[in-house]
C-alpha cells in the first residue's frame, strides 16, 4: 500500500503544485510494499524539511502510520509544532505572560494540552455511552457557524444569537459591536473574533444563562449602562485569548470560569463569590484600582457540570506536589531554579553549615584577635557595630596589689608551685563536670554538632497532617501562572472565601495578595516583589498554606500576620526587604518553618503586640538588623533555627516582649548573640550562642529573663552581660541601642501597622498580663541557670546592674578575662552552685558598692585569685582550690562574711583580708598549696581590726622523722562543689518552668546579724 496520498492532502489548500508534485515522487521512490522506511532514501534532515509543510490533522495522521514515522514527527517539535503553537489564534505561548523568553519542554505537548483546554466548555452532557455516542457525533455534524461583520448574514451580535442554535460557533470579523442593552445567552454557544486579537472589539454586558459558552479572541469594553461586561451565576464561561478593558468580570456559585491567556487591563478585574471551582491561568492582570481578582465567600454546595473537568485539569499541574504531600516522599529541598543549592541556606559567601572552623577564624580577618587569652581588653578595637567596653574594666586586670605580688613571686614560685602538684585538691567529682566535656564535634566552637539543615518541603508536609490536608485540598479560585503588576491590588480573599496560587508573579503592587475574614489560601511557587506595602497580608482569621514562595525587594514587610491570622508558612525565600521579612502582631500566630529569610533591613522575623507564632527550623541570616526581634509583649515559640550573621542581635526582646527561645543556633553575628532589652522577658533554653563579634547574651537591668541551659561560648566579649537601664561610659547600650530602627529593637519601630487607614483596633483585643502569663510562674529576679559559658574572649558572666540577679548551676570556664564580674549590683545577687574554672583572670569578682552572696560554688584553676571582693555580702561554704593568685581577697571597703569555705591557693596566700575589710572570717578549712612556702595561709593586713578571724583551720604539710608524709588530702563531707540539691549530674531535663521553680524552692530569705550596725539583710540558700 502507498501513502502518498497522505502527503497530498497537506497540499490541497495550499495549492503549490511544484512542491506537491516533488513529495508525491520522493514519497513513491523510498516507500515499498512493506511499509518501512528505506535507510537508502533521503536524509532525516530533508524528510522534516518536506514534513514541515504538513497542517495539524495531517501531522496527526502520519504519525499513526508506524513508530519510523511517528518517531520522525516527533522530531519536529521545534520547528513545525512550534509554528503551529505559536500560530493558533485561541493561546499564546506557552509561558506567557511571565517567561515568554523560554521555551517549554515541548511544543507539541504544549499544543495538545491548549487544545484539550480549548474544549472543556463541550463536556456538560453525561457520561457517553454506546448511545450517547452518535448523540455526539451527530451535535458536531449538525453544528453551524455564523458570520457577523459588515457584509455577512448578521450586522450585529444580537442577531446573531438569536438564530443560533446549541454549541453553534459565531464568527465576530473584524470591527467594533456595541449593544445598547445587555445580552442575554440563552443557549451554548461558541463567540470567536476573527484575526488578530484586538481587531475585534464588544462594548457589551452579557448575562449567560445558558449552561455552557465560550468566547475567544475578543475584546470586552464595558457598556455605557453597566461596568460588567460578562456575569453568570449558574453556567461555566471558558474565555481564551481575550483582553478586558475597564470591565469585570463576576461569577458567582455554583457557576464557574475557566480564563486562559487574557488580560485584564486598567480598573479592569474578576470577582468569584462563593465558586465551587475556577480556573485563570496565564492571565495577565495589570493597573488595577483595586484588586485584580477578588475571592469572596465559602463555595457553595451545588455544583455544575464542569467542576469535575476543571478540578481534573487544575490537579494535573499540581500532580507531583499533591501526590508529594499525600506520600511524604519527594527530593530534598533546592533553590528558586530548581537546583540543589551548595550551602544549606543558598547563601553565597556564607560559610557552609557543619564545615570544619576555628574559632578565631571568623574574627582573624580584622586582624585583632588572636585567641581567648588576650590582656588588653580595654584598648582593643573592633568589637562590633554598639557593643563598647569601659576604659576602666578592673575586673579584668590586675590590681596594683596583684601585679607587686607576682613581681615578688617570680619565676623561682612558678617553678616551686609546678611542684606542688601532690599537694593539689581533686575536685573532678564536683557536679557540673558534665558541662566541661567537650563537644563531640571538636571541630565546631560552641554546639554539640553541625547546626540543621534546612527541611525539604515534602519532609515538612509528612509532619504535618494539617499542612498535607491544605495542600491537597484544591477549590475555590485556583489562579495558575498569571501576572499581576503595576496596580493596586493583586489578589483579595476574603469572608470565608478559599483561593490556591500556584506560580503567579506579582510586582509593582501596592499589596500582592491579602487574607481576612476567615479565608483560606494556598500559595505555592509564586514570586513576590517590589510591593509598595506588605508583600502577603493575612488578617482576621485567615489561614492556608504558603510554601517554597520567592518574596522579596517589598516596601514593607514580606508576610504580615496579625488578628488571629494562623497560616503555615514552610520553604519560602524571603529576603531583600525594605523592613521587615515576617511581621506577626496583634494576636497573629502562624507555623514559620523552613525557612530562609536574609538580607533584609530590619528583622528577619519581628513579633510584636501579642503576637504568638512558632518559629521553627529557618535559616535566618545576613540581615540588616536583628535576626529576631519580640518586642511590645510579643510572645511565641522559637526553637532549632540557625540564626546567624546579622548585624544586630541574632534574637532582641525587649519592652514585654516574653518568647520561648529554645535550641536555636545563634552564631557569627556582628554584635550580640541574644539581647534582652529594657523589660525584656523569656525562657531562653539549650540554645547554642558562639562565635559573635559582641556579647553571647546581652541583658538590660530592668528585664527579667530565665537563661537556662545553654552553651555560649567563643563569643568575642562577654559571655553573659547584665547591664544598667543607662549607662553614661556606654558599657552598656542602654536606650541608645535601638535606635537606628527607631525604637524596634531590630525590627522597625516605624513599620506601617496602620496600613490603608485600619484602626488599632487589635490593641483592644490584648490579652491582659495575667493571661499572658497564667501558664508560667512569676519571675521577679533574672535567673541565669545551668548554662556553659565557656572561651569568650573577656568576662564569662559580666554584672553591672542596680537590681539583683540569680546565677545557679552554672559552668563558668575557660574565658579570657575572669570567669564572674561584679561590678555593680546595688540589690543582693546570688551566686550559687556554679563552676568557675580555668579562666583567664580572676575567679569571682566583686567591686566595691556590690552586694553579692556566694553559696555552694565551686571555684577553681583561674589565672588569678580564686575570689576578689571589694563589696558587700557572704561567701559560704565554697571551694576555691588551685587558682594562681591567693584563695580569697578581701579587699579595702569590704563588709563581708566568709564562712566554711575550703580553700586552697596554688601560689598564694589561702585568705588575705587587707586593711579597711570589715567583717567575720570563720569555721573555714584553709589547705597549704605546696611544701616550703613562705605565704601565709591566712593572712590579716596590719592594720585591720575591724574584721574577726574565728574557728578558722589551718592544714599544713608536715614531713615526719621517718621520712614519711600524711596522706593526700581530699575534699569529702561534702564531696567537691558546686553539688546543686535536687539536680542530677546530667544535662537539665523537663520543662523550663518547672526546673525555674524548683530552683526558687530551693533560694529563700533568712536574716543573719553580725555584719556590723549597717543594717545589711543577707539571703541564704537553705
Amino acid at each position: 500500500m502507498y501513502f502518498t496520498e497522505v502527503l497530498c492532502l497537506g497540499f490541497e489548500d495550499r495549492k503549490e503544485s511544484g512542491k506537491y508534485g516533488i513529495a508525491c515522487v520522493t514519497l513513491k521512490s523510498v516507500w515499498g510494499r512493506t511499509g518501512v522506511m528505506e535507510v537508502a532514501g533521503l536524509p532525516v534532515e530533508l524528510w522534516r524539511v518536506i514534513l514541515a509543510y504538513l497542517p495539524l490533522p495531517d501531522l496527526g495522521r502520519c504519525s499513526l502510520v508506524c513508530r519510523a514515522w511517528r518517531e520522525l514527527i516527533l522530531s519536529l517539535d521545534k520547528t513545525r509544532w512550534r509554528q503551529l503553537c505559536l500560530g493558533c489564534p485561541e493561546c499564546r505561548h506557552p509561558n506567557w505572560p511571565n517567561r515568554p523568553h523560554l521555551e517549554p519542554p515541548s511544543w507539541r505537548e504544549a499544543l495538545r494540552q491548549q487544545a484539550m483546554a480549548s474544549r472543556t466548555w463541550t463536556r456538560n452532557g453525561p457520561e457517553p455511552d454506546s448511545a450517547a455516542c452518535l448523540y455526539l457525533f451527530r451535535r458536531k455534524k449538525d453544528r453551524r457557524t455564523w458570520r457577523v461583520g459588515p457584509g455577512f448574514e448578521h450586522e450585529t451580535l444580537r442577531g446573531a444569537l438569536s438564530v443560533a442554535g446549541a454549541y453553534d460557533r459565531v464568527v465576530l470579523h473584524p470591527g467594533v459591536y456595541e449593544e445598547q442593552t445587555e445580552v442575554v445567552l440563552k443557549v451554548p454557544v461558541e463567540i470567536v473574533g476573527k484575526g488578530k486579537l484586538g481587531e475585534v472589539a464588544l462594548l457589551v454586558s452579557i448575562d449567560q444563562q445558558c449552561p455552557t459558552a465560550r468566547l475567544c479572541n475578543l475584546v470586552f469594553m464595558p457598556a455605557w449602562f453597566s461596568p460588567v461586561v460578562y456575569k453568570t451565576s449558574s453556567g461555566h464561561v471558558q474565555l481564551d485569548n481575550c483582553n478586558l478593558e475597564g470591565g469585570q468580570l463576576q461569577v458567582r456559585g455554583p457557576g464557574t470560569c475557566q480564563a486562559r491567556y487574557c488580560s485584564f487591563g486598567q480598573t479592569s478585574g474578576a470577582h468569584f463569590q462563593g465558586v465551587a471551582l475556577s480556573l485563570l491561568e496565564s492571565c495577565d492582570f495589570s493597573g488595577s484600582d483595586t484588586a485584580s481578582v477578588t475571592v469572596e465567600g465559602p463555595p457553595v454546595s451545588d455544583r455544575n457540570w464542569a467542576c469535575k473537568h476543571l478540578a481534573a485539569l487544575a490537579k494535573s499541574s499540581s500532580a507531583p506536589f499533591v501526590a508529594a504531600a499525600s506520600s511524604g516522599a519527594g527530593p530534598t529541598a533546592t533553590t528558586s531554579n530548581g537546583a540543589r543549592p551548595e550551602r544549606a541556606d543558598g547563601c553565597p559567601g556564607a560559610p557552609p553549615l557543619g564545615v570544619a572552623a576555628t574559632p578565631e577564624d571568623p574574627w582573624r580577618k580584622g586582624g585583632h584577635w588572636g585567641g581567648w587569652r588576650c590582656r588588653d581588653r580595654g584598648a582593643e578595637e573592633g568589637y562590633g557595630e554598639g557593643t563598647v567596653i569601659e576604659d576602666g574594666c578592673s575586673e579584668s586586670e590586675p590590681s596594683e596589689g596583684e601585679e607587686e605580688e607576682d613581681e615578688e613571686e617570680g619565676e623561682e614560685e612558678e617553678e616551686e608551685a609546678f611542684k606542688a602538684e601532690a599537694y593539689k585538691l581533686n575536685y573532678s567529682r564536683h557536679g557540673l563536670s558534665h558541662l566541661l566535656e567537650p563537644c563531640r564535634d571538636s571541630t565546631l566552637p560552641g554546639p554539640h554538632g553541625a547546626p540543621p539543615e534546612l527541611s525539604s518541603l515534602q519532609q515538612e508536609l509528612q509532619r504535618d497532617r494539617e499542612a498535607q490536608v491544605l495542600a491537597g485540598s484544591v477549590q475555590g479560585c485556583l489562579l495558575r501562572r498569571c501576572l499581576f503588576r503595576d496596580g493596586k491590588g493583586g489578589v483579595l480573599v476574603c469572608n470565608h472565601g478559599q483561593a490556591w496560587l500556584e506560580g503567579n508573579v506579582f510586582r509593582g503592587l501596592t499589596y500582592a495578595v491579602r487574607c481576612i475574614q476567615n479565608a483560606k489560601i494556598v500559595m505555592l511557587r509564586n514570586e513576590v516583589y517590589g510591593c509598595r506595602a506588605s508583600g502577603v497580608f493575612l488578617r482576621l482569621s485567615a489561614q492556608g498554606l504558603i510554601a517554597e514562595n520567592n518574596i522579596h525587594s517589598n516596601a514593607e514587610a514580606g508576610l504580615d500576620i496579625r488578628k488571629g491570622a494562623n497560616p503555615i508558612i514552610l520553604c519560602n525565600r524571603i529576603h531583600s526587604g525594605l523592613r521587615s521579612g515576617i511581621v506577626v502582631l496583634g494576636n497573629g500566630k502562624g507555623s514559620i518553618r523552613s525557612n530562609q529569610i536574609f538580607g533584609n533591613k530590619e528583622a528577619g522575623v519581628y513579633i510584636l503586640y501579642n503576637g504568638n507564632p512558632v518559629v521553627s527550623g529557618n535559616h535566618i541570616f545576613q540581615g540588616q538588623a536583628a535576626g529576631i526581634a519580640v518586642n511590645e509583649n510579643g510572645r511565641g515559640l522559637i526553637t532549632e533555627n540557625v540564626i546567624r550573621d546579622n548585624q544586630w542581635g541574632g534574637v532582641d526582646i525587649r519592652r514585654g516582649g516574653d518568647p520561648v527561645l529554645k535550641n536555636n543556633f545563634i552564631c557569627h553575628g556582628y554584635s550580640d548573640g541574644v539581647v534582652v532589652g529594657e523589660r525584656g522577658r523569656g525562657v531562653i533554653e539549650g540554645n547554642h550562642i558562639y562565635c559573635n563579634r559582641g556579647c553571647g547574651v546581652w541583658v538590660m537591668s530592668s528585664s527579667l529573663p530565665q537563661l537556662s541551659g545553654n552553651r555560649i561560648s567563643h563569643n568575642r566579649i562577654y559571655g553573659v552581660a547584665v547591664f544598667c537601664r543607662k549607662d553614661s561610659q556606654g558599657g552598656g547600650r542602654g536606650d541608645e541601642y535601638p535606635s537606628r530602627q527607631g525604637g524596634g529593637a531590630g525590627g522597625g519601630g516605624n513599620e506601617n501597622f496602620n496600613e490603608e487607614g485600619e484602626l488599632l483596633a487589635w490593641e483592644s483585643d490584648l490579652d491582659s498580663e495575667d493571661e499572658r502569663f497564667s501558664s508560667r510562674r512569676p519571675v521577679s529576679v533574672a535567673l541565669v541557670e545551668g548554662n556553659r559559658i565557656s572561651h569568650n574572649g573577656a568576662v564569662g558572666l559580666y554584672v553591672k546592674s542596680s537590681e539583683a540577679l540569680n546565677a545557679v548551676g552554672n559552668a563558668v570556664h575557660s574565658n579570657g578575662g575572669a570567669g564572674v564580674a561584679f561590678i555593680q549590683s546595688a540589690q543582693l545577687s546570688r551566686l550559687v552552685a556554679n563552676c568557675v574554672c580555668g579562666n583567664g583572670r580572676t575567679g569571682v569578682a566583686v567591686a566595691a558598692g556590690c552586694r553579692v552572696e556566694l553559696r555552694g560554688n565551686g571555684i577553681y584553676d583561674n589565672g588569678g585569685p580564686g575570689v576578689s571582693s571589694r563589696g558587700d555580702g557572704q561567701i559560704v561554704e565554697n571551694d576555691v582550690v588551685g587558682n594562681r593568685g591567693c584563695g580569697l581577697r578581701l579587699r579595702e571597703s569590704a563588709d563581708i562574711k566568709v564562712l566554711r569555705n575550703r580553700v586552697q591557693s596554688a601560689r598564694g596566700c589561702g585568705i588575705v583580708v587587707l586593711e579597711q575589710v570589715k567583717g567575720v572570717v570563720q569555721e573555714n578549712l584553709v589547705f597549704q598549696g605546696w611544701a616550703n612556702s613562705t605565704k601565709l595561709l591566712l593572712h590579716r593586713d596590719p592594720g585591720n581590726s575591724a574584721c574577726v578571724l574565728l574557728n578558722n583551720t589551718l592544714l599544713a604539710r608536715s614531713r615526719k622523722s621517718n621520712g614519711q608524709t600524711d596522706p593526700p588530702w581530699v575534699l569529702e563531707n561534702p564531696p567537691p562543689r558546686p553539688q546543686p540539691e535536687g539536680q542530677p549530674t546530667s544535662a537539665p531535663s523537663g520543662p523550663p518552668a518547672q526546673r525555674g521553680i524548683a530552683m526558687a524552692t530551693r533560694i529563700t530569705a533568712r536574716v543573719e546579724s553580725g555584719c556590723h550596725n549597717n543594717g545589711s539583710i543577707f539571703c541564704t540558700v537553705l
